[in-house]
This record gives structure tokens, C-alpha cells and sequence, in this order.
């Protein structure tokens, strides 16, 4: 079991920049980043990849300078810093070595391409599903339903593309924290009726690579009510 790094406030010193060592900033409740600590410790890279995790809500104010856009993940390799995600996670599984996360199958590339292109609609409606009043709006329920169909298009496995893939990667950060989200806060359990998403949960709890990302579901729900105020 990798021991973690401490998180680091805005008072610790910056590393060594460019110095030979590929660095992934990030944080440990950012499902962003957990995509990217996911892909690393998938292909088994803990020794070649080192977390750099840092706290948000207390940034140092030097990963700025690092990374302009001063969001998580970005990762330091070969004298350059590369951002965004989803850009990340390829960026590693094609840079690196250790199993393959993508699919030299045409019909299930071009797929994946169609689900990672809606990642961020489906995360954005079921963002407004938990700030919505009332019942659960209908836009989260659609969102949930397509991605619950989406898990039954291929039958060689319970995952996106039947095997394990960067699009699994991509959605299970958020999968698993809006189960715990919907749960607490709009007394909604996502999995009800929805066998592949079920399904799907449970087959990435026996992969470690995803399970050794897992943070305590209470802090992310405290995290994320204090999030939307309430």
C-alpha cells in the first residue's frame, strides 16, 4: 500500500521545478484530479509519477506560477506542465508505460469519444439536480438514465466499453461522489432501478487502483454542503 503525502498549505515551499521528477499536483477530494491519480495508479507508475497534493481552499500561492490556470490536476513531465483532465489521462496512458486504457476497436473508439465529449454535460446536470428545491429535476434523472444505458451497449464486460478504459476513469470520480451526494442531500439513491450503474459500481470497488483513491464519504458530503450553503 503507497504511504500518501501530507496535503500542503500555502505556506510550504514550492519543489524544484523541472528537476527530472514527473509531479502530479493535485488534490485528494477533487474528482478532477482523482481522475488522473486513477489513470497513475492503474498502469502502476507510484514510483515514476509523485503526488504533489495540495489544499484548496489554502493554495500555495506558487502554484500559480506553475500552472496559471491554478486548477488540479496538471501534471510536470519533461519540462512542461499539462492540464485539463480528461487531456491528462491520455496524455499519460500514451506517454507512459503499463496496461492500455484505450481501445484499438473502432466501434467502441468512437463511443468513448461520444462519452467522454458528454462527461461534462453530465456532470453539470446533476450539479443542478443537487442545487435544485424539491424533487430531483428531470434533466439529473435523464443524465442518469443515459449513462445506465450507456453500460449495457457492450456485453464483453460491466464497464463503458466492456473492459476497463479511460472512460471509466473519466466518470467514476463523479459517479461515486454524486451516489454519496444525492443520498445526503436530496435523500436519492441513483443506483434504484438502474441495475448497470449498480453493476458498474461495484465491479470498480474491486479494482485498487480506483478503491486506493477513495476518500471518506462523510468529508466530501460536508465538503460539498458547505459547497452549496447548506
Amino acid at each position: 500500500m503507497e504511504t500518501l503525502p501530507p496535503t500542503l498549505p500555502s505556506a510550504c515551499e514550492q519543489p524544484l521545478l523541472y528537476d527530472g521528477t514527473t509531479r502530479l499536483y493535485m488534490s485528494y477530494v477533487c474528482p478532477y484530479a482523482q481522475r488522473a491519480w486513477i489513470t497513475r495508479n492503474y498502469k502502476g507508475l507510484q514510483e515514476e509519477i509523485k503526488l504533489v497534493p495540495m489544499d484548496m481552499a489554502d493554495k500555495p500561492a506558487w502554484y500559480k506560477k506553475v500552472y496559471p490556470k491554478n486548477e488540479v490536476p496538471a501534471l510536470e513531465h519533461n519540462k512542461k506542465i499539462i492540464g485539463e483532465s480528461l487531456d491528462l489521462i491520455r496524455y499519460i496512458d500514451i506517454n507512459f508505460d503499463g496496461p492500455k486504457l484505450i481501445t484499438n476497436d473502432p466501434q467502441k473508439q468512437r463511443f468513448a469519444e461520444e462519452l467522454l465529449g458528454y462527461s461534462d454535460a453530465f456532470n453539470r446536470a446533476m450539479l443542478e439536480g443537487l442545487r435544485s428545491k424539491g424533487p430531483v429535476i428531470a434533466e439529473a434523472v435523464a443524465a442518469l438514465d443515459k449513462i445506465d444505458s450507456s453500460l449495457s451497449k457492450f456485453d464483453d464486460g460491466p464497464f463503458f466499453l466492456g473492459q476497463f478504459s479511460l472512460v471509466d476513469i473519466a466518470y467514476v470520480p463523479f459517479i461515486n461522489g454524486f451516489q454519496i451526494f444525492f443520498a445526503g442531500i436530496k435523500n436519492y439513491e441513483i443506483t434504484k432501478g438502474r441495475v448497470h450503474i449498480q453493476k458498474f459500481i461495484e465491479e470498480l470497488n474491486k479494482i485498487d487502483a480506483y478503491t486506493q483513491t477513495k476518500q471518506d464519504p462523510e468529508v466530501l458530503l460536508a465538503l460539498t454542503k458547505k459547497k452549496f450553503g447548506i
